[in-house]
C-alpha cells in the first residue's frame, strides 16, 4: 500500500508540514498494528519546478507529454499513478489553496478531460491561523473529482501563526487519528469501487459531453474516452464499482438533466 502526500506549503516547519508528519506518524503507526507494509511518501509541491501554465491548450490538444513546459509535472503525476491514496494538503490564502497548489491544479487541468487516477482517494486537510474555509476544501475536491479520485474526507486545522508539534499533536490529537483512520481504512477497503452519487453524476455529465461530440471524435480526449471504454450506454462509471443499482440510475438520470442545460 502506498500514500503519497502532497503538500503545498513553502514552509518546511510550518503548521501544514507539522499536521502531514503528525498524520503520516500515525499512518504508519495503523499499518504496523494490522501488519501491513505501508509507504508513504512526501512530496513538497513548492519546492519543485512547476512552471505557470501559459494557457497553449497543447496538453488538451495533443496529450500532456507534449507540453512545452519541460518540469517536474509529468514527474508527479506519476508517482500519484504509483500511489493508492492520496492526502493533499495546503495553507489557506485569502479563503483558497494558495498559488502553488492552485498553479499545481491548473497545470494539471488536462485530466479534467482524461480522468487518469479513477480508483484512487485522497483525504484533503487545510491549515489557517484563524479561521479556516470549506472554499479552500472544495477547490482541491472539485479538481480531485473531475480527474477521477474518490474523495474520502476533510479536516480542518486551526494553528495560529505557527504551532509546536507537541501542541498540535495535544490539540488536535482526535482529529489526526480520525483522518488517518479514514485515509487507511479508505484506501485498505478500496472505497473508490463504491463512488458517491456527486462522483456518478459527474461522470454522465462527462460522458454525455463525449457522447454528443461530433466535431471532436479525433481529438486525444475522444480516442482516451473510446480506448476506455466510457462511451459505451452500460458504462456508468470510470472502474467496476459496487454502486447500487438505485444509486446509478439516479446519477444517470440527474447527470442527463444537467447535461441537457449545460452541454
Amino acid at each position: 500500500m502506498k500514500i503519497i502526500a502532497l503538500v503545498s506549503s513553502y514552509r518546511i516547519d510550518g503548521n501544514t508540514n507539522k499536521a502531514v508528519s503528525l498524520i503520516e506518524k500515525q499512518l504508519l503507526s495503523t499499518a504496523d498494528k494490522e501488519n501491513i507494509a505501508l509507504e508513504v511518501e512526501k512530496v513538497q509541491l513548492s519546492y519543485l519546478d512547476i512552471i505557470t501554465c501559459c494557457g497553449c491548450r497543447i496538453c488538451f490538444d495533443k496529450g500532456e507529454e507534449k507540453c512545452p513546459l519541460k518540469d517536474d509535472l509529468l514527474a508527479v503525476r506519476e508517482k500519484i499513478q504509483q500511489a493508492d491514496g492520496i492526502l493533499a494538503a495546503s495553507p489557506v490564502y485569502v479563503e483558497d489553496v494558495n498559488g502553488i497548489m492552485k498553479n499545481w491544479i491548473d497545470r494539471m487541468a488536462f485530466n479534467c478531460h482524461r480522468p487518469a487516477f479513477a480508483g484512487k482517494t485522497a483525504y484533503i486537510i487545510t491549515t489557517s491561523g484563524g479561521g479556516t474555509s470549506n472554499h479552500t476544501i472544495n477547490t482541491i475536491k472539485n479538481a480531485f473529482t473531475s480527474w477521477g479520485i474518490d474523495f474520502a474526507g476533510s479536516s480542518k486545522f486551526r494553528a495560529g501563526v505557527l504551532m509546536d508539534s507537541v501542541e498540535m499533536e495535544s490539540k488536535y490529537n482526535n482529529k489526526i487519528k480520525k483522518a488517518a483512520e479514514i485515509l487507511f481504512k479508505a484506501v485498505k477497503n478500496n472505497s473508490a469501487q463504491n463512488p458517491s452519487l456527486y462522483s456518478l453524476i459527474a461522470f454522465k455529465v462527462q460522458q454525455k459531453s463525449w457522447q454528443k461530440s461530433t466535431q471532436r471524435q479525433d481529438t486525444v480526449d475522444y480516442q482516451y474516452w473510446k480506448k476506455n471504454k466510457w462511451l459505451e450506454r452500460n458504462c456508468n462509471y470510470y472502474i467496476p464499482n459496487k454502486a447500487s443499482l438505485l444509486k446509478i440510475k439516479f446519477a444517470r438520470l440527474i447527470g442527463s438533466i444537467i447535461a441537457i442545460f449545460f452541454i
